[in-house]
């Protein structure tokens, strides 16, 4: 079972995101934000991070930078959770380290199709 961890400061999208990703057979763990995010991906070792971009005390943009500059946490992949939806937040979700990217409201079946293509890539 993937263990998945979900960095998401908005209890109703973190509660539903988190039982519905638990009903398809992820082990989910949730962080309410950056740096709490940080901390739980180093202790934790997910296999995947669902990251929103808009956080409290550290943002998404800043955590996905700091991951991929540490040897420990680069390899995790992350996807990009925002409500930002214009054509260059996805660009700069990238160039920030997100190995992919989706919008909010979060259609399930997209976002599920995106994890299972960063965990096969993984193994």
């Amino acid at each position: 079972m993937a263990k998945l961890l979900l960095v998401e400061d908005n209890e109703m999208n973190r509660d539903m995101l988190s039982r519905r990703l638990g009903r398809k057979g992820y082990d989910v763990i949730v962080a309410v934000d950056g740096e709490q995010g940080l901390s739980m991906c180093r202790d934790s070792q997910p296999d995947l991070m669902l990251l929103d971009m808009s956080l409290p005390v550290k943002d998404g943009w800043q955590v996905a930078s700091e991951m991929k500059a540490d040897t420990d946490l680069k390899a995790v992949p992350i996807i990009a959770l925002t409500a930002h939806a214009m054509a260059d937040d996805r660009q700069r979700a990238l160039a920030a380290g997100c190995d992919d990217y989706d919008t909010k409201p979060v259609d399930l079946p997209r976002l599920l199709g995106k994890i299972e293509a960063l965990l096969n890539c993984t193994e």
